[in-house]
């Protein structure tokens, strides 16, 4: 199939040293050779490169990869054509205008719902993709009738127009972050609903100079071994040596980048062999801007009100929700916690010695607890959330990596010792994990000697599948959830209060943590206590 690059950047940056390597896969180190496209913004404009010639052989791909132009946000695509002809018209990315802003689209998968007749016997035929004429495509979300409609052959295109045609149908003010979010979200789960084993969904989606959306369905083709997903990862100081994996080429960015530079770099593979790209999860919707990946709704909220959300003179700007996109749950935990230990909420009392923050992400639920804590260190697996946490200048210690990385602690002489806390909490990290069992072990070792507390939110499966186990030993007590995000049983839980020899202080349940497609989601907020062994 094809494969996707995209790249997205706190400063103007040029794309040459990700896009030789990029090039090289369109027909010369692997076998995407029926043609490539790039869409670079440039302001409110964007510049366009399309070529039906292997992106390898292009001459235009060769100008444009010593051509250093800038951009914060940039998208290419190189093409094995699944759907539709060799040609010109089928050559991602696609672009169209919409509130007068640039929207720009790029695909690698097979998306049934929308999947073109192959041969023109079959396009005399009744059936088609959406059940009426074969100039139609599906309709999404609210839309009725189609605005925006394929020039090509591909079902990429036909998702791209689709997916404009429901924006447009739903909004009559430019959405904020967080509701485009939402709204592309569901967009998402329609599109692959009723084909999960079938469809392949990776898509990069440019609306505008600052934001990007990149959603990763994976899977392989029938009869095929190779992996359809996306990666990315994002460099920053302090700049190292990156080596493409397509040519022998590196380049120190070191030595040629600044301290305010920042740049995510999004692709179908990764595109070099020394640095740490992440996958994103099956189901996961990611926006970028600035250089960062975001996903929860107050992190847009946030993007937001910097103001660098959508810029249209063409449609009155929406209002952001001061309920609905608010973050709540540090301070809700911290209320919980409060209540529990007997605390009075507001007051000054410091009453934990040394605490651990688990996945601190951008550091709110740090703030919340920091005038209760003597020495407070926040855990993150992202280098980018660690580096905002850090900003916040709320913790004591940043740790990039796991629970288990909070556990140890170089002394003045630079030997590794493990060390204790007295508080543990963890505000949005369970949602993340499945398995809750290596961090309730991680967590009671940090916690054993002196005793301690624990403190955590949880999203609870609903009612109606809760708890249905019927002592099947084959239940995990968790599922992953359409939003990527997993959700625990109610009887696993409390297994693991015993199992760990946890006491339980106070369980709140039937709390909005946050909202999904429009609908509360529901959790508990608990604490915990370990007494001193």
């Amino acid at each position: 199939m094809c494969q996707l690059l995209g790249m997205n950047c706190a400063s103007p940056t040029d794309f040459n040293f990700s896009f030789k390597g990029f090039k090289c896969r369109g027909g010369d180190t692997d076998v995407h050779a029926h043609g490539w496209g790039l869409a670079i913004y440039e302001g409110r404009g964007v510049r366009t490169f399309h070529d039906p010639l292997p992106c390898a052989a292009s001459p235009i791909a060769d100008m444009v990869s010593c051509y250093p132009i800038k951009t914060l946000n940039m998208m290419a695509h190189i093409r094995y054509a699944t759907q539709g002809a060799v040609s010109l018209e089928n050559v991602h990315p696609f672009t169209r205008e919409m509130w007068g802003i640039q929207w720009t689209f790029a695909h690698n998968g097979e998306v049934p719902k929308f999947t073109l007749p192959k041969n023109p016997q079959e396009e005399n035929n009744s059936t088609n993709f959406c059940g009426g004429e074969t100039t139609d495509i599906p309709l999404l979300g609210k839309c009725v009738t189609a605005v925006y409609h394929p020039v090509g052959d591909t079902d990429s295109e036909a998702v791209f127009c689709a997916m404009l045609n429901a924006l447009r149908a739903e909004f009559t003010t430019l959405p904020t972050l967080p509701v485009l979010y939402e709204a592309i979200q569901r967009l998402c789960t329609e599109i692959v609903r009723g084909h999960e084993e079938k469809t392949i969904f990776n898509f990069l989606l440019g609306c505008g100079q600052f934001t990007m959306f990149a959603f990763s369905w994976p899977g392989s083709r029938d009869g095929s071994k190779v992996w359809n997903g996306l990666h990315y990862l994002v460099r920053w100081p302090p700049f190292s040596k990156a080596v493409l994996a397509d040519v022998d080429y590196a380049v120190d960015f070191s030595e040629t980048n600044k301290a305010n530079d920042r740049v995510a770099i999004i692709a179908t593979k990764p595109l070099t062999t020394n640095e740490n790209w992440k996958e994103f999860k099956k189901g996961e919707l990611l926006m970028f801007d600035n250089g960062l990946p975001y996903s929860r709704p107050y992190e847009l909220c946030m993007v937001e009100k910097c103001g660098r959300g959508l810029s249209s003179r063409a449609i009155p700007r929406g209002e952001i929700c001061p309920i609905k996109f608010s973050y709540n749950i540090p301070k809700l935990l911290r209320e919980t916690v409060c209540q529990a230990l007997g605390h009075e909420e507001g007051d000054q009392q410091v009453w934990a010695e040394r605490a651990v923050d688990l996945g601190c992400g951008s550091g709110q639920s740090g703030a919340q607890f920091r005038q209760c804590v003597k020495h407070l260190t926040g855990v993150d697996l992202s280098p980018e959330m660690a580096e905002e946490a850090r900003e916040r200048s709320c913790y004591d210690r940043i740790i990039v990596g796991d629970a288990e990385c909070a556990l140890h602690e170089n002394n003045q002489h630079g030997q590794e010792g493990r060390t204790w806390y007295d508080f543990v909490f963890a505000c949005d990290l369970f949602p993340y994990v499945g398995d809750l069992r290596p961090i309730f072990q991680t967590v009671r070792k940090g916690l054993e000697g002196k005793g301690g507390t624990l403190a955590f939110s949880v999203e609870l499966l609903d009612e109606a599948l809760n708890e249905l186990r019927e002592e099947d030993e084959a239940d995990p007590g968790f599922v992953m959830q359409s939003c990527a995000r997993f959700a625990h049983k109610r009887w696993y839980i409390s297994q693991l209060f015993t199992e760990f020899g946890f006491h339980e202080l106070l369980r709140k349940e039937s709390t909005v943590l946050r909202q999904h497609c429009g609908k509360d989601v529901l959790g508990a907020l608990v604490v915990l206590e370990l007494p001193p062994s």
